[in-house]
């Protein structure tokens, strides 16, 4: 279908009650995989990568950004279900800058250390430039030291003065939670949704209740991150994939057989986001 428009993406998912899942990559194999997912599903979905991995890492450079900007780009565009794709939480302003350039239709600048006008202030420059390129923005609002009512008001006055298009809230939500699944906070979260009128986000899906992910939903959220349990999953699969006395190496690198480290893993990310994906309520959406 092509790359799809975030906004509109958020809209239809709005119109009809669902979020839609952001399952993130780090190598084709994984971004096939997910996409993979939700043609079987007839899902709209969110593929992307992660732009502190890519920015700081060692040698990293923007040259290297723009060739998976060009991969993730031709993979949505290649996909026959509605595919927005995201340079997410990158706390380099610069990368995020080249990101809105390279073919990313969504950007998350995410700096938790930052002072929150510092932050407020750079956000808002950025959400700027994107929105002359048509490249959405979503940006998130901690303050977890907040009470109830004065975190829904901060988040509201920090959509109101940066123009962002998605909000990222803390409610309970923990990213990388290695073991476990706990609520959230409702509470907070209802509080946020009365008071702002864009698309609610949480990041840490892995470590959400079912219960608590199906609330939230009914309450305003339209995106959920999942990465954890995708990486713990493709990790484990390729280890035992591994655990072979197979002397030849094109038997599990190149040839395309089931033993191809590559096509294990593009299938194993596969059922991953499929382990997941309905419980979003997108399914059969397109």
């Amino acid at each position: 279908m092509s790359l799809e428009p975030i906004n509109r993406l958020m809209q239809h998912a709005r119109h009809h009650d669902y979020a839609v899942g952001y399952f993130e990559s780090w190598s084709l194999d994984s971004v096939q995989g997910v996409i993979d997912a939700a043609e079987a599903t007839r899902s709209p979905v969110i593929i992307g990568f992660n732009g502190e991995w890519l920015a700081e890492r060692q040698g990293a450079s923007t040259q290297e950004l723009r060739l998976y900007a060009a991969m993730g780009r031709a993979a949505a565009i290649e996909a026959d279900v509605p595919v927005g794709f995201i340079f997410n939480e990158c706390p380099n302003d610069d990368w995020v800058e080249h990101a809105i350039g390279a073919g990313f239709n969504l950007v998350m600048p995410a700096d938790p250390g930052a002072p929150l006008d510092d932050y407020t202030r750079r956000v808002k420059k950025l959400t700027t430039l994107a929105h002359s390129q048509q490249v959405a923005v979503e940006a998130d609002f901690e303050a977890d030291e907040l009470d109830v009512i004065a975190y829904a008001e901060g988040a509201a006055k920090f959509v109101a003065d940066t123009g962002i298009d998605l909000l990222a809230v803390s409610v309970g939500n923990e990213e990388i939670k290695l073991h476990g699944r706990l609520p959230l906070d409702l509470q907070r979260l209802e509080a946020v949704g009365r008071r702002i009128d864009i698309p609610m986000v949480l990041h840490g899906g892995t470590g959400i209740e079912d219960d608590s992910i199906r609330a939230a939903i009914r309450l305003g959220v339209r995106k959920i991150n999942y990465g954890t349990y995708m990486k713990q999953k493709y990790l484990r699969t390729l280890k035992s994939a591994l655990d072979t006395d197979e002397p030849n190496p094109h038997a599990l690198l190149g040839n395309g057989s089931s033993t191809d480290l590559v096509v294990v893993g593009r299938q194993v990310v596969r059922d991953a986001v499929l382990e997941r994906i309905d419980l979003l309520g997108c399914c059969h959406k397109v």
